[in-house]
């Protein structure tokens, strides 16, 4: 009879302690993902997304819809709440909320808005007129153009602003085509981990290759680059950048 409760007691034990073990790992992981994504328990974040153009109600892309959901279950994992917004109704600063900013600066007044000021290495094409650069990236001296399709481009950025602003990132999904919004969310999803083991709770900027998509849709995504350096200088004026010929 001893042998048996002194076995049932051990395996009560074991069980305990193995709980406990468990039960700590899944704590540190849900810190660890609640620091890189600024978002502690109730925090709150803002959804920044496009407002359609056909009228004043807020009417959103079905692949900018996707990159939605993608984000909301991030969000909710890390115990914390999302307010969607209007990219032209989104008026605050850096570091009082997380901030998931969807969509290219064509379409997206906030999200030109964080380019010139937080990456100013960064130029997008918007021209309304059709041609090979329409909708290209110059990041630095390197130009990515799109082929719609076959090869798009989208800037997948985690930026926070000094210490005085305060402890919460801003995360941009900048992309040449709607669905390629998408793949940089899902690719955050998939790979949050291996960043934060990267990257910590510090800037990066990745730009990201969604290949073939009109057979593979946003899934088949290729680093290209971490582009965080270029992104952050300043382009050259013009004027430098013959200087800087004339002297080479």
């Amino acid at each position: 009879m001893r042998n048996i409760v002194l076995g049932v007691v051990a395996a009560g034990i074991s069980a305990a302690l193995g709980w406990l073990a468990r039960n700590y790992l899944w704590k540190r992981r849900l810190r660890r993902k609640q620091a890189f994504f600024g978002l502690p328990d109730n925090a709150e974040s803002l959804l920044v997304v496009n407002r359609g153009a056909g009228g004043p109600e807020l009417t959103v892309m079905r692949y900018d819809v996707f990159a939605l959901l993608e984000l909301a279950a991030l969000i909710k994992d890390c115990n914390a709440h999302a307010q969607i917004i209007p990219h032209d109704a989104a008026r605050q600063g850096f570091g009082e909320r997380t901030e998931f900013c969807v969509g290219g600066p064509a379409s997206n007044r906030r999200m030109m808005a964080h380019l010139a000021s937080l990456l100013p290495g960064v130029l997008v094409n918007v021209d309304a007129e059709p041609g090979p650069d329409r909708g290209a990236f110059q990041i630095g001296s390197e130009r990515y153009r799109v082929e719609v399709g076959k090869e798009e481009y989208v800037l997948l950025a985690r930026l926070t602003v000094g210490e005085s602003q305060g402890p919460r990132p801003v995360f941009l999904f900048c992309g040449q085509t709607a669905i390629t919004n998408q793949a940089a969310t899902r690719y955050l999803a998939r790979n949050h981990e291996r960043l934060t083991r990267r990257h910590g709770t510090g800037s990066f900027v990745l730009l990201l290759k969604v290949v073939n998509s009109q057979a593979y849709g946003p899934d088949v995504v290729e680093l290209v680059a971490d582009v965080t350096r270029a992104a952050q200088a300043p382009l050259p004026t013009p004027a430098a950048a013959r200087n800087t010929h004339r002297a080479s």
